[in-house]
């Protein structure tokens, strides 16, 4: 058996070496002399020399094996693909799943000069001139990359740089986003390349401007509809901006961006498409804009977070040492649990619509904040897209223009019942107004020592120092995320009577203080209504509208003495709420709060990932 087994395999390993080396009685029949004898039409010694030179005729007429019958039959291989892709198996693959190989586009038909085809040395104009040959080269050859390939760029983009040599795909519906990103992942592979961008003298800030641009987001993130490179700078006749036939030209860019932009004026068009915020030579203003909100942004979680870890701190370490001590008294008020009224029915209504649109603007914005973390793109999807989350996050800021409405006539309405003889002054800056006044500072002081353990822990008034803050964030959020939101909501119209930059502008600001204001409720504001003592896993008051009687002496001890002296305390007294209330509020407060969490960890992940 090992014998008859060891014979088996010289047979097989000859014979294979056989067929490898094309070796047959087939091919030994025919001579290249044979075929010039009728194939005159070839210049055998230009084909000699050419790079197929040292193949035989029936290296690609392989189906010759006879030469009568040749004479007779002729040859199957004539102008077939196959021929070529024997010997150049990657390319076939390529052309097989190419658009060419769809409408039926050969080899030759490209290779026209198969039997005279010299060593391509990478020349892009030679490649230029094959595909013009079918293609109307008309804007690409005048284009600057088509005038550099002329003057013998090797890195200027020829029609194989874009579309590549063999695999050229469809490009298929413009309005997919596979037809949009072809475009810009087209661009970007030469126009990221920074060396070769400094080797032509063209900036290299571009690609990463439009990636953090709005239109670079919502295109990384799955949008058909986004902007791309050739949207504004067109495919092929790409022409220099002070070229009057540009589509970037000052004087037709109202045109160019009025194809995504119906109404753009020429001062809509001033947007600074590739502004960077951190070149202060060239854009001041985006300079200094975006260091004002870095340094907003660094002054406010700095003060509010120490406040906030020296709260904990001391909040938590003295609750411990007082049950340590056996100190287990609540309050010194009887009955402890009475309910007393805090917040009326409409103030729980605006509470829950701040909270609910906060939420949608915070979920829907985070995947264009950090559109490249890892999460981005599935939050997106989870959403139903960037254009679908775009939908939802205006029909929340439209919930919130609604509610910060309805606060301003509440106070008017608030300004307007004042006592008689009482002023607007006082009733503006009075105990029951959410206006700063002297009594928040003496109230910040004290907190400051009893973090310190210099002072004892400050008794408050109906309203807090950090409450009023809360109050009135708002209002500034309202001027910043509110009025930058609606310049990029409605371009179009602020456009007619504001220079574009003003929208670089914008994005900044909008940007950085949602940051601002998701990261602040996210920490602070939890801290103060969920993780304080006593309050986890949440504040009730705001959604049952009540306090016990024992939080209120203790906590706003001020309020409860003067009301206590005005006589009004007993009218402040109120119904515990329904049980089904209740149990809502633990829902409702219970998913706003896991969902904040979540987001402050997709906020962490989103700047590691960068």
């Amino acid at each position: 058996m090992p014998v008859i087994r060891r014979g088996y395999l010289w047979f097989s390993g000859a014979l294979l070496l056989l067929v490898l080396a094309g070796v047959g009685p087939a091919r030994a029949s025919i001579d290249d002399s044979q075929c010039i004898e009728c194939h005159d039409e070839i210049d055998y010694e230009t084909y000699s020399a050419s790079v197929h030179g040292r193949n035989a005729c029936n290296s690609c007429h392989y189906d010759v094996v006879d030469i009568e019958e040749h004479e007779t039959c002729g040859s199957k291989t004539q102008d077939r693909v196959e021929t070529c892709h024997r010997c150049h198996p990657d390319e076939g693959r390529q052309h097989f799943s190419s658009v060419h190989m769809i409408n039926d586009i050969q080899c030759s038909d490209c290779h026209s000069d198969v039997h005279a085809i010299e060593k391509w040395d990478g020349a892009k104009e030679r490649v230029v001139q094959v595909c013009v040959g079918c293609h109307d080269g008309t804007g690409y050859e005048e284009s600057v990359h088509g005038r550099a390939v002329r003057e013998g760029n090797q890195d200027a983009a020829s029609c194989a740089d874009c579309h590549n040599l063999h695999q050229i795909e469809p490009l298929g519906d413009p309005d997919t986003y596979e037809y949009r990103a072809f475009h810009t992942e087209t661009c970007h592979k030469c126009h990221a390349d920074q060396e070769m961008m400094r080797r032509n003298g063209v900036p290299t800030i571009a690609v990463l401007t439009y990636e953090e641009s709005y239109h670079g987001k919502v295109e990384a993130l799955g949008s058909a509809l986004a902007a791309g490179c050739a949207d504004c700078h067109r495919a092929h006749d790409i022409l220099p901006p002070d070229d009057p036939n540009s589509s970037v030209n000052p004087e037709n860019l109202p045109e160019t961006c009025g194809a995504c932009h119906p109404g753009s004026s020429i001062r809509f068009a001033q947007f600074l498409p590739h502004a960077d915020h951190g070149d202060r030579e060239n854009y001041p203003v985006l300079y200094y804009t975006w260091l004002l909100m870095t340094g907003l942004l660094v002054a406010v979680f700095s003060a509010f977070w120490l406040h906030t870890l020296l709260w904990w701190r001391k909040a938590y370490w003295s609750r411990r040492a007082r049950l340590l001590s056996g100190d287990y008294h609540m309050s010194e008020s009887t009955e402890p649990l009475k309910p007393y009224r805090r917040f009326t029915n409409l103030d729980k209504l605006l509470h829950f619509s701040m909270m609910a649109s906060f939420l949608g603007l915070v979920i829907t914005g985070l995947p264009l904040k950090f559109h490249s973390a890892p999460w981005a793109p599935a939050v997106m999807d989870l959403l139903g897209g960037p254009h679908r989350a775009g939908l939802i996050h205006r029909i929340c800021a439209g919930v919130t223009f609604g509610y910060f409405g309805a606060t301003i006539l509440c106070i008017v309405s608030f300004l307007m019942r004042k006592k008689p003889g009482e002023s607007l002054l006082q009733r503006l800056f009075g105990p029951d107004s959410l206006m700063p006044n002297w009594r928040d500072l003496t109230d910040i002081r004290d907190m400051i020592g009893w973090f310190f353990g210099r002072r004892k822990e400050p008794t408050f008034e109906r309203w807090t120092y950090w409450e009023k803050f809360d109050f009135l964030a708002v209002f500034w959020g309202m001027f910043a995320i509110g009025g930058s939101g609606l310049l990029l909501w409605f371009p179009e119209f602020f456009g007619r009577f504001l220079p574009g930059w003003v929208f670089n502008v914008a994005i900044i600001v909008h940007s950085d203080e949602a940051l601002l204001a998701s990261g602040f409720i996210f920490t602070v504001h939890f801290f103060n209504t969920h993780f304080r003592p006593g309050k986890f896993p949440m504040d009730m008051v705001i959604f049952t509208g009540n306090l016990p009687k024992h939080e209120l002496a203790e906590e706003r001890k001020d309020w409860y003495e003067r009301l206590e002296a005005e006589g009004k305390l007993e009218a402040a007294e109120s119904r515990p709420a329904h049980p089904l209330v209740e149990l809502a509020g633990h829902l409702i407060g219970l998913t706003g709060l896991g969902i904040g969490l979540v987001c402050i960890l997709l906020v962490a992940w989103g700047f590691v990932a960068r």
